[in-house]
């Protein structure tokens, strides 16, 4: 999953940064409107966190200018404005969220967690698929009651096709939300790699991924193995 962090507090930027990718997020870092609105162009994301006090504009006009736009990414607002009239002005220039300064780090996690699951139509913290389960809170992938051993990026590989699960997601997309600026990464063979190791992972969960060819991969079911 990739994040956008609209801040331009370095010190707390940072820590927020931190804690994110430890959780298995790419997070991009803008420091003002100007950044924020190049990244936008050029990414896509699955949430964008905006703090309002940007030294060149006020970040409701990242928010005004994304939404006229077109861009329905989820956008997360977080400011030590504490006024009720400012929080239903944001909400309804487009935020989907809107918490007050200072926020702790585990429900900022949270309602990233909660807006990522919304914006694919679920509510449910768990994906099951056959098999599989994926507990999204907890940061873990099971068969049944066994334990699967992932890494950080295969289980961010597996909760990122999951989310999306019988649809077609490019290449390109997980090399985009996979893997970060500072990757020293610059061939889709790496992508490969991580689905490949998922597939042997998953064998006997009734969860496959699929090569749609010329096009991505597809997570659906085995129903002969469910059955």
């Amino acid at each position: 999953m990739r994040l956008l962090l609209v801040e331009d507090n370095h010190p707390l930027a940072d820590v927020i940064c931190r804690a994110l990718q430890q959780e298995g997020y790419v997070t991009d870092w803008a420091k003002n409107r100007n950044e924020a609105d190049i990244w936008l162009l050029g990414q896509n994301y699955d949430v964008v966190l905006l703090d309002l006090g940007l030294p060149d504009a006020d970040g409701a006009e990242v928010l005004r200018k994304l939404r006229a736009s077109g861009n329905r990414t989820p956008v997360l607002v977080m400011s030590a404005r504490e006024a009720v009239d400012e929080r239903v002005r944001l909400l309804d220039l487009g935020a989907d969220d809107y918490v007050v300064k200072p926020i702790a780090l585990n429900e900022l996690e949270a309602r990233i967690r909660s807006l990522i699951r919304r914006s694919h139509g679920s509510a449910d913290p768990e994906l099951n698929l056959g098999l599989l389960r994926i507990d999204t809170v907890g940061r873990r992938a099971l068969i049944g009651n066994r334990l699967l051993d992932l890494s950080s990026r295969e289980l961010s590989a597996l909760e990122y096709i999951a989310v999306r699960a019988n649809r077609i997601v490019t290449k390109e997309q997980l090399l985009e939300a996979l893997y970060g600026w500072q990757d020293d990464i610059n061939s889709i063979n790496a992508v490969e790699k991580v689905i490949s190791r998922l597939r042997a992972k998953l064998e006997g969960s009734g969860a496959i991924i699929r090569t749609v060819r010329g096009l991505g991969y597809s997570l659906g079911t085995d129903e002969n193995q469910t059955a």
